[in-house]
């Protein structure tokens, strides 16, 4: 009996996420969540689609490196990234949807890699 196993190539998912406001990549210890229109795209094939989403100039915000203290406190005490939906007005706290490029900039200043997004982090997508 032959097992088929379930693929992705990510193109058309992050095809939907670069014309997403705010659509991303994020990447964490527990694996991937690829955020674009009203829902997401998880899993755990890290590194095929990173390189994918870079590749294609999707942001990409990469945590697996960084202490978890670190990434659980701006988890947990900063704001989410608004996917496809305004922005909340500052100030950005717990709960509130702030702007792709505020988050990704709180990231790397903690620092997290951050690629695809002008002025914060890696920036283009320089391997």
């Amino acid at each position: 009996m032959e097992v088929s196993r379930m693929t992705d190539n990510y193109d058309a998912t992050i095809a939907k996420a670069l014309v997403t406001e705010g659509g991303h990549l994020f990447i964490g210890r527990g694996g991937f969540s690829l955020h674009y229109e009203a829902g997401w795209l998880s899993g755990y094939d890290c590194q095929t689609v990173k390189a994918a989403a870079i590749a294609a100039g999707l942001p990409v915000i990469d945590s697996r490196m960084v202490d978890f203290g670190k990434v659980a406190d701006l988890a947990l005490r900063g704001p989410m990234i608004a996917v496809g939906k305004p922005a909340d007005p500052p100030p950005w706290r717990a709960l509130s949807y702030a702007p792709l490029a505020a988050v990704a900039e709180a990231y790397a200043r903690a620092g997290v890699e951050v690629r695809n997004v002008p002025g914060c982090g890696g920036g283009e997508a320089a391997a």
